[in-house]
């Protein structure tokens, strides 16, 4: 299977550089996965497609200010860490640039409250770096951190809290979740009114979601890995739904690759961990049976488990519609109900 099995032309100006307002205005493609069959629509009518017992699957993960620009200890080079995943403690992994000045041993000044120092390098060109500050760590960051955007996002955001779910709680992704960033307090309350149930799940986004697949064998390519958490309580939710027959609507890829990844017999396991599951097509699906999500990157992992869903052909003709019915693509855009 080749990367370039992926690929499709998108103009520049389909990137959406600004979200819309309100959030549910944005435009909805529905797909349907065994035949192709498309219709369009907008994101406030979603309850129209949904069941009583029906539930959506929320990542409610936080996106932190995850970038900082210091300066390299002794030398005064400017140094740019980009948080990936917090280990334990004050350890992180991160990215370094330049990364020829982050050798093991090198500190990172970020103003008289916070440094870090390089431990060791990854198997994927990045660090594992151990803070040292004065205060409250999360403060310190808020304060000093960038919240990362996109680059393909070339506009500033004047509200951070736009690139933020309405539900975001558990701080440590490096970018959001933003199948969920659609979503308002008004159309939650038609959801639940209708009887829609709703289960919270977390998996911090890192660089295995938006990794670039750098092999012409997709199958080669390896996922770096994220941590997720299921409660108790939300697989409960989620197995009773899919024992009375009802559907399990992931809320974005995120939300569909740690259900998948704590599956067991067609059920979903309380558990937290990590995972670097990768889904392309070929990949048979044990819990979810209906997708809300944005339009993705060309060749990106994001496309390939759209693809293995819904059927390559049928994706990229959806997409190839998005794009002649001047649908806004990629983390700001549009989205699509698949079932």
């Amino acid at each position: 299977m080749l990367l370039s099995d992926f690929d499709y032309d998108l103009p520049e100006d389909f990137i959406a550089q600004k979200p819309i307002e309100p959030r549910d205005h944005s435009k909805l493609m529905i797909l349907k996965a065994a035949t192709g069959a498309l219709t369009h629509n907008h994101f406030y009518n979603l309850p129209d497609y949904l069941q009583p017992g029906d539930t959506l699957v929320f990542n409610d993960t936080r996106v932190i200010p995850a970038r900082l620009i210091g300066s390299k200890a002794g030398t005064g080079g400017k140094v740019e860490v980009f948080l990936l995943n917090r280990i334990s403690g004050d350890e992180w992994e991160a990215l370094v640039k330049p990364g020829k000045k982050a050798r093991p041993g090198t500190i990172v000044e970020f103003g008289e409250k916070l440094k870090c120092e390089v431990i060791s390098t990854t198997d994927f060109g990045g660090r594992i770096i151990k803070f040292h500050y004065n205060g409250i760590f999360e403060a310190i960051l808020d304060q000093l951190g960038e919240t990362p955007l996109p680059p393909y996002i070339k506009e500033q955001l004047r509200d951070k809290e736009r690139y933020q779910t309405i539900y975001a709680r558990e701080r440590g992704s490096a970018a959001a979740p933003t199948a969920g960033l659609h979503f308002t307090s008004t159309l939650m309350d038609t959801l639940k009114t209708k009887g829609i149930n709703f289960a919270f799940i977390t998996l911090h986004v890192g660089l295995g979601t938006f990794r670039p697949v750098s092999t012409d064998d997709i199958t080669q390519h390896v996922m770096h890995r994220e941590y997720y958490s299921i409660s108790q309580q939300a697989a409960d939710i989620i197995n009773a739904t899919k024992k009375r027959g009802n559907k399990v609507v992931a809320v974005g890829t995120t939300s569909i690759r740690t259900l998948e990844s704590a599956s067991k017999e067609g059920l979903v396991e309380p558990q937290s961990g990590w995972t670097d599951i990768f889904i392309y097509p070929g990949y048979r699906f044990k819990v979810i049976d209906a997708i809300i999500t944005n339009f993705h990157l060309p060749k990106s992992t994001l496309l390939m488990l759209i693809s293995a869903f819904a059927g390559k052909e049928h994706v990229l003709k959806a997409y190839k519609e998005a794009i002649e019915h001047r649908y806004r693509f990629f983390s700001f855009g549009d989205a699509m109900f698949i079932y």
